[in-house]
């Protein structure tokens, strides 16, 4: 195939440096920073940087922030050969991912979005991987009537750069599952690193600190523009887990033992059940 990735921050680097890396598919790159281009092809990450023609590209990646997506779609799709097939790798779908289905087959083209599940602490380039997908798991978010051939060819790029377990799905329930799975979870950081005690945890804190803390470091910009486009979802999230926090500091004010022990006892219980269910799920 011939692809082309636009934008080349940590996912898009990333892509096309997995799709040179395990592939033979033909693969061009454009970045707004043309140093980033230049720093591409000097690591071989890509065959060319993007011209500024879009005829004989099988498959356009676009791996912007949501807005840029959006509009960097409606700005060049009248230039995008009927033949190609798009995709985005936002974390957000839902009603997102139907504006740029909408957008595509007014122009004759075919849209499906996908989301691999993988990243790292810092963006940009410069961090991006060949191996960042390996064993990652990767949604494909099809709306109904998406051509099964379509579905597959995501598949197998997602396959041939390391992906673990593909899920497809709905947008509708991307949305719903990444507020549990991701996005609270990205809130939650920020929030805990806002105790007067962060610059003191230095000699006292362990792997829980690290993982609780990791990803508060996010791009601001772009979470902010995901959050926003998810918030039904993610409201529900939210108050649902402050509803449970209540519960533990309520049982912290009554000195409540018995109850923070069934709390916790829960918990376990919950998380325990989880884990056996996943070793009896299909890669």
């Amino acid at each position: 195939m011939n692809i082309l990735v636009v934008g080349l921050g940590l996912i898009g680097g990333s892509v096309c440096k997995a799709l040179k890396k395990y592939t033979t598919h033909f693969v061009a790159g454009s970045d707004i920073n043309k140093d980033i281009e230049f720093a591409a092809l000097r690591d071989v990450a890509m065959d060319e940087a993007f011209t500024g023609d879009y005829s004989g590209f099988d498959l356009i990646i676009m791996a912007l922030f949501p807005d840029a997506t959006e509009a960097y779609l409606r700005e060049n799709i009248s230039k995008m050969p009927k033949t190609a097939l798009l995709t985005d790798v936002c974390g957000i779908k839902g009603d997102f991912s139907r504006r740029l289905r909408d957008l595509a087959a007014g122009n004759g083209l075919r849209y499906i979005g996908i989301h691999p599940m993988a990243g790292k602490e810092f963006g940009g380039y410069h961090n991006s991987s060949a191996d960042l997908f390996q064993k990652a798991n990767f949604i494909i978010a099809p709306h109904e009537g998406a051509a099964e051939e379509d579905i597959e060819a995501l598949r197998i790029i997602s396959s041939e750069i390391g992906a673990g377990k593909i899920v497809v799905t709905s947008p509708e329930n991307h949305d719903k599952m990444i507020a549990y799975t991701s996005q609270l979870a990205h809130i939650v950081s920020s929030a805990y690193v806002k105790s007067p005690e962060l610059g003191l945890e230095c000699g006292f804190s362990g792997g829980s600190f690290q993982d609780m803390t990791r990803i508060a470091t996010m791009n601001e910009r772009m979470w902010t523009d995901l959050f926003m486009q998810n918030r039904e979802n993610l409201i529900f999230e939210l108050d649902t887990l402050i509803e449970n926090l209540n519960k533990y500091s309520e049982a912290l004010r009554n000195a409540d033992s018995d109850e923070m022990l069934r709390l916790i006892a829960e918990g376990r219980q919950l998380k325990e059940d989880n884990l056996r269910h996943r070793v009896g799920q299909p890669n």
